[in-house]
């Protein structure tokens, strides 16, 4: 056996054995092996590391064994001096990793692995790659230096085996042993084994390590929160939110204690909604109680207003409008970013003459629609997952930026209390947003914390609308599984809305009492149904369904392309008091189930409407690039 002690990890460097039988990379600060100077490496010399602690009495090593050098397995020895090649060949692997009671690694040690420099490479490239002799002489193959990076942190005690791997032809494994992280990428699907599928889920089943963001220099500074480079994820920024409240564009400036992480909060829980409904966003992840992750966008200075009710600067802006005036469709109102001006309201006309540039895409009318078109539909979703807990969103300001990585515009900045009106019972007295500090006369303690309250009646609100509320499902009847391939299409297209379906296999004209008893399993346990009756030539399926049962049926048949014209009229032409639909397209018959249980689920409800903004957009763009090809 041949062992790499990797504790205090600095530089890697190559180093020659006595016997000459093994090359090995050793680790500077860690026990030399006794050996003259090392030998030049023509690899290039990696940056060092953060000084780390000096080598604990148990170090971390990592094993490749002569008889099947592709097999890495990484562990602890019981002593700095313990030297485990000393093991029988024929030892059981899980018995071959010495038990360690205080094993500890320096935390969260970067390690660079090169492909051409490490032992992994080496080990899986052939013996000649490690020096072994005796055996067959294989053909040395050739490959591109890679490198990978991943994080190490203190190996536990109860953790003998983190990782083993059989690799592949040009398959380089990443390493971590890590008591507080999770595998979570590899480089390629390795080759299965009990040992392997064990050391994962030991892995799986430790909580997520919390890395500590480099933060870089401060791009952006507003009045409620800071934007700042993250050196260590390239596109990403950090968005930290401060305990101040404001109004009046900073004419009134208080410090309210809690509100960042309040704040933080709210926008998490949005952008996480509008992210699973499929609404284009900035948000990456929450990073702290007071900051998130977020891609790095070039913000276009003009906030979009949607409004359902008038109330407000509107009815400034607009006398002899009553408040409480109704907007259908919600009003969409645009306002360019000037403290200095007072944020004056803008027109499209004003904002395509201007012709903004941001990250290389100039901002021009199919831009402009396609962030009004977004502004609306972000507010409708908003607004359909408040009705569940009886609070009607009034209005709501949304910003947009261009990815500098993508190029696309997505919605960005934050959505919190301070960026909407929410009245519970639709009542305006009772509002719970920031209208309540503008409304202030004077602002005392008392008055900040009623405020707050108000803040973190929200916030608590907020978390509830990613709850999933109670789910419907799809159960698919299909007469044969001839039809089989076909049913698989709906269930797919059910997943997409994140609806359940359960796919069974019944045939009314041959089985009819079966069909109605599967029929009453469904009615029993009181969850939503809705019926797709999938049968080919005479659809007795559908129409049996239906007149047997309240619940929605429609009919899906897999036409064929000989009898087709003939085979749809028995799902179309059915006798009175039957209300089954017919449906032709497998996704079309799953959509039309979400449309059903998106009336009382606005998950399933926001995943149709993100669907539609989505096509609504890619047909615009398709527009904008076949009119760019025709100049």
């Amino acid at each position: 056996m041949h062992f790499l002690p990797s504790s205090c990890i600095q530089n890697w460097r190559a180093v020659a054995c006595n016997s000459c039988l093994c090359r090995e990379l050793a680790l500077t600060g860690c026990i030399e092996p006794p050996q003259p100077a090392p030998r030049p490496s023509k690899q290039p010399t990696l940056p060092p590391l953060p000084q780390t602690a000096s080598p604990p009495r148990s170090v971390p090593y990592l094993c490749c064994s002569p008889t099947s050098p592709s097999v890495i397995t990484w562990g602890t020895s019981s002593s700095v001096g313990h030297r485990p090649e000393a093991m029988h060949p024929n030892t059981p692997h899980s018995s071959r990793i010495p038990s360690s009671s205080n094993s500890m690694v320096p935390e969260r040690t970067r390690v660079v692995v090169s492909a051409a420099a490490s032992v992994i490479a080496a080990a899986a490239s052939c013996r000649r790659r490690l020096g072994l002799r005796g055996g067959r002489r294989r053909r040395r193959r050739r490959r591109r230096p890679q490198r990978r990076e991943f994080l190490s942190a203190p190996t536990p005690s109860c953790a003998r085996l983190i990782y083993m791997h059989t690799l592949r032809r040009g398959e380089i494994p990443r390493l971590g042993a890590a008591p507080r992280a999770r595998v979570v990428e590899l480089v390629s699907p390795p080759q299965r084994s009990r040992a392997r599928e064990a050391s994962l889920q030991a892995v799986s089943a430790m909580p997520p390590i919390r890395s500590e963001l480099k933060l870089g220099k401060k791009i952006n500074e507003g009045k409620t929160k800071e934007v700042y480079e993250l050196p260590n994820l390239p596109g990403c920024v950090l968005l930290q939110s401060k305990d101040q409240i404001t109004a009046g564009n900073a004419a009134r400036r208080d410090l309210m204690e809690g509100k960042a992480a309040i704040s933080n909060t709210t926008t998490s829980c949005v952008f996480q909604l509008l992210q699973e409904a499929g609404i284009k966003t900035a948000f990456v992840r929450k990073h702290s109680d007071t900051a998130f992750i977020a891609a790095h966008c070039e913000m276009i200075p003009i906030e979009w207003v949607c409004r359902r009710i008038a109330t407000g600067s509107f009815l400034k802006r607009n006398p002899g409008v009553e408040e409480g005036y109704r907007f259908n469709p919600p009003k969409i109102e645009m306002f360019y970013k000037d403290d200095a001006a007072n944020d004056p309201q803008w027109s499209e006309e004003q904002l395509i003459e201007v012709k903004f540039k941001f990250a290389g895409l100039e901002i021009g009318q199919t831009e402009v629609d396609i962030m009004a078109q977004s502004t609306r539909a972000i507010f409708e979703i908003l607004e359909k997952a408040w009705q569940p807990l009886n609070c009607t969103l009034v209005d709501m300001k949304v910003e947009f930026g261009v990815n500098v990585a993508t190029k696309e515009i997505v919605l960005a900045d934050v959505i919190d209390n301070d960026s909407w009106r929410l009245w519970p019972s639709g009542d305006r007295k009772q509002q719970k947003d920031k209208q309540s500090y503008r409304d202030l006369k004077e602002v005392t303690p008392e008055a900040l914390q009623m405020v707050k309250r108000n803040f973190e009646w929200v916030a608590e609100r907020v978390e509830l609308l990613l709850k999933p509320q109670s789910q419907g499902r799809v159960v698919v009847l299909m007469g044969s599984t001839s039809d089989l391939a076909h049913c698989e299409k709906i269930k797919k297209a059910c997943g997409n809305f994140g609806i359940p379906c359960e796919l069974r296999v019944t045939s009314a004209h041959k089985g009819p009492d079966e069909t109605l008893r599967i029929k009453a399993e469904y009615e029993g346990d009181g969850i939503p149904t809705v019926f797709v009756a999938v049968a080919g030539r005479s659809n007795g399926l559908g129409p049996v369904m239906s007149g047997n049962t309240a619940y929605p049926v429609v009919n899906c048949p897999p036409l064929s392309a000989d009898w087709g014209a003939q085979d749809i009229w028995s799902s179309l032409r059915l006798p009175s008091g039957l209300g089954c639909s017919t449906i032709l397209s497998p996704e079309g018959a799953a959509q039309f189930a979400a449309q059903i249980f998106g009336l009382n689920n606005h998950f399933v409800w926001a995943k149709l409407r993100s669907s539609m903004l989505n096509t609504w957009i890619s047909l615009k763009q398709a527009d904008k690039k076949m009119r760019e090809c025709n100049l």
